[in-house]
């Protein structure tokens, strides 16, 4: 199902790296700006959004990583 694992793991090292900048840039005060639409719902749910980036990220990584079958490739 999941041919291109190197590409999927690529995305998840995108998402969980731009969840932990943008987490610390928002304790200095700056935003992404990519990410700038998500202070208008508010600053808890930006919150939550960013880290909800990290653990899919990480998630994803984790899940491209795995060898189900038991198989050594």
């Amino acid at each position: 199902m999941w041919k291109n694992k190197s590409f999927w793991t690529l995305i998840g090292f995108f998402l969980a790296g731009s969840g932990f900048l943008a987490l610390m840039l928002s304790l200095v005060g700056v935003q992404l700006a990519w990410l700038s639409w998500l202070r208008a719902f508010g600053g808890s749910a930006a919150f939550l959004v960013q880290l909800l980036l990290i653990i899919g990220g990480i998630v994803l990584i984790y899940l491209m990583q795995t060898d189900f079958k038991g198989e050594d490739s």
